[in-house]
């Protein structure tokens, strides 16, 4: 049963921070690649980051790059997600993903506004 489950979101101020993190079970956790995707309200799903099972490799939407950074910690079986200098437009429901596009979490609310 494999469960994906997000935590961490919330109300943050214009160039704040917020860390994403994703608590996972179920599969072999450290042989998957693992993505976030968000939703943002009225709009469809935004492709965000994905790392590869050991960490060698991580991608960014253009947008995220250089504010947001991946990780993961397979002992812990942990996804992360950091925010930095947060925009009112990154405002959105943050999905953590399996590698397969097969399971996703139910998603953790982050808003930023001041």
């Amino acid at each position: 049963q494999v469960q994906l489950v997000e935590s961490g979101g919330g109300l943050v101020q214009p160039g704040g921070s917020l860390r994403l993190s994703c608590a996972a079970s179920g599969f072999s956790f450290s042989t998957y690649s693992m993505t976030w995707v968000r939703q943002a309200p009225g709009k469809g799903l935004e492709w965000v980051s994905s790392i590869s099972s050991e960490s060698s490799v991580s991608n960014y939407a253009d947008s995220m790059k250089g504010r947001f950074t991946i990780s993961r910690d397979n002992a812990k079986n942990r996804l992360y997600l950091q925010m930095n200098s947060l925009r009112p437009d990154d405002t959105a429901v943050y999905y953590c993903a399996h590698g397969s596009g097969d399971y996703w979490g139910k998603g953790t609310l982050v808003t930023v506004s001041s």
